[in-house]
């Protein structure tokens, strides 16, 4: 039986709370009901008291994790949109990102987004956060794009004791399968080639490395080979292999659904180009979702995103510089 990625999200959870007593889930409507998109259906039953419906208060949700986290819990907290994440910003950049470091006590809370954009969902349900809680110490960032990284990296964060933000895209909850779960993954902060190549480098994370092999394999028919390379983390960054990838390739494309300014494309130029421009045969380009607020209407949607015909458009001016 195939498992899907928002699966793979609800298992991981399941067997996180079942080989850890400290852990607990807290967020909007999660016990019965089962969340905004089913991530936590059925296991308020199998844990009582150990899924708990938070308050609508974003602030209150992350602050409550805080405060057991520092006390020795494994608090996961499900926002019920990434968007409604900023309404708890105070709570996780000035407390639970600055906590170790002002105390040397740890705070090891999980904190869910569902992220990225859907059909119809519009600017208040579609955001990327990832850029913006990137920019804060204290805060691991992971961008999961396969079912096996959603389930084995969300076990990873409830074991890991800084705070991390969980970006899973809504996109790929349904859309992605896999037939099995292996027992084993790269460890976080590792970047996975998704796809190897010698012509050009895309580095893209989250729902935007399936639009980039896609790209690839659009371009493999003008024998075009594009090494897809998945970030998998975007804090921390593996810049080790991004610079490898550049140094067999010499071209490179950054491709993220977040906003472009200041996003993490720019971060992944800045880097390839201050440690290895000496790789490069051509200028780094990147490709972002408009500098606009995300559109309802489906077709000005797909307009708005990175989709695999801009990719392949894009690396087709690489290409030929």
């Amino acid at each position: 039986m195939s498992l899907t990625y928002l699966d793979a999200i609800r298992e991981a959870q399941h067997d996180a709370l079942a080989r850890d007593p400290r852990v607990f889930i807290y967020g909007q409507d999660i016990g019965k009901f089962g969340g905004a998109f089913k991530a936590t259906k059925r296991l308020a039953e199998e844990f009582p008291g150990r899924v708990l419906d938070a308050p609508i208060s974003e602030d209150a949700m992350v602050g409550v994790a805080i405060g057991a986290a520092i006390e020795g819990a494994r608090p996961i907290v499900e926002m019920q949109f990434a968007d409604f994440s900023s309404v708890g910003f105070n709570q996780i950049v000035n407390q639970a990102a600055t906590h170790f470091w002002r105390t040397n006590v740890p705070c090891p809370i999980v904190i869910r987004l569902p992220s990225g954009g859907t059909a119809g969902s519009g600017p208040f349900h579609s955001q990327s956060m990832e850029s913006i809680y990137a920019h804060y110490p204290g805060l691991i960032i992971l961008t999961p794009a396969t079912v096996e990284d959603a389930y084995h990296m969300l076990l990873a964060a409830v074991g890991c004791t800084d705070p991390v933000i969980f970006c899973e895209h809504k996109f790929l909850y349904y859309h992605l399968k896999a037939d099995a779960l292996p027992d084993e993954t790269l460890p976080l902060g590792k970047a996975r080639i998704a796809r190897p190549g010698r012509h050009a480098t895309v580095v893209a994370y989250s729902a935007m490395v399936h639009e980039s092999i896609r790209a690839a394999e659009e371009l493999a028919k003008d024998g075009y080979q594009i090494e897809v390379v998945d970030l998998r983390s975007v804090k921390p960054i593996d810049t080790d292999t991004i610079l490898a990838s550049v140094a067999r390739t010499g071209r490179l494309l950054c491709v993220g659904e977040s906003f472009p300014w200041g996003g993490v494309t720019a971060e992944v130029i800045a880097r390839v180009t201050t440690e290895g421009f000496h790789l490069l045969d051509a200028p780094p380009q990147r490709l972002n979702s408009k500098d606009t607020p995300i559109p309802y209407h489906p077709n000005l949607w797909k307009a708005h995103r990175p989709t695999s015909p801009a990719i392949v458009n894009e690396l087709r001016r690489l290409l030929k510089y």
